[in-house]
């Protein structure tokens, strides 16, 4: 256990039935600092504290931790991947179309799956997956006629997002 209470990397790992691995423990910990965190971002963080660290091991360590349930893989659309920690909440997001910006949301109503489709076409549907688009408060308030700030929002410019700015 942590000093929160928590079980450590190396304890959701065994449970999970995975080997313990440093590349392993380092993502789990990268992805608990950073939540919404994409690939590049993982790497980055995970070559600071382990010195090196392949781009593919990366990719290896957090599909492994995903097939898992110990990672969650969110894709909002025109992003690359973004991954945290699965804690089995079934939550939603806002996303804001301007930076990229990622916040957890608590479900629309109820219990999971949250939200029921008219229709299942035999689906023992057990999980809802949504995203809210929108502009964050920052996007909000800046202009858009400011040419620095065109270059990195997302609204009409085909530019990428700025990342995951919490």
């Amino acid at each position: 256990m942590t000093s929160t209470g928590q079980p450590s990397g190396a304890q959701r790992l065994r449970s999970s039935g995975l080997r313990v691995t440093a590349p392993r423990q380092a993502v789990l910990e990268v992805v608990e600092l950073h939540q919404h965190a994409d690939v590049d971002t993982i790497l980055r963080a995970t070559r600071k504290q382990l010195g090196s660290v392949s781009v593919q091991a990366v990719y290896d360590v957090v599909r492994a931790l995903g097939e898992a349930r110990l990672l969650r893989r969110v894709e909002p659309a025109g992003s690359p991947a973004r991954y945290e920690v699965d804690r089995g909440d079934n939550h939603h997001h806002l996303a804001c179309r301007c930076c990229g910006l990622l916040q957890d949301v608590a479900c629309a109503t109820g219990t999971a799956p949250c939200l029921a489709p008219a229709t299942v076409h035999g689906f023992a549907v057990d999980e809802a997956e949504v995203i809210y688009w929108g502009l964050c408060h920052t996007c909000q308030a800046h202009p858009h006629q400011d040419t620095t700030y065109r270059q990195t929002c997302r609204i009409g410019t085909g530019a990428t997002t700025q990342g995951d700015a919490q």
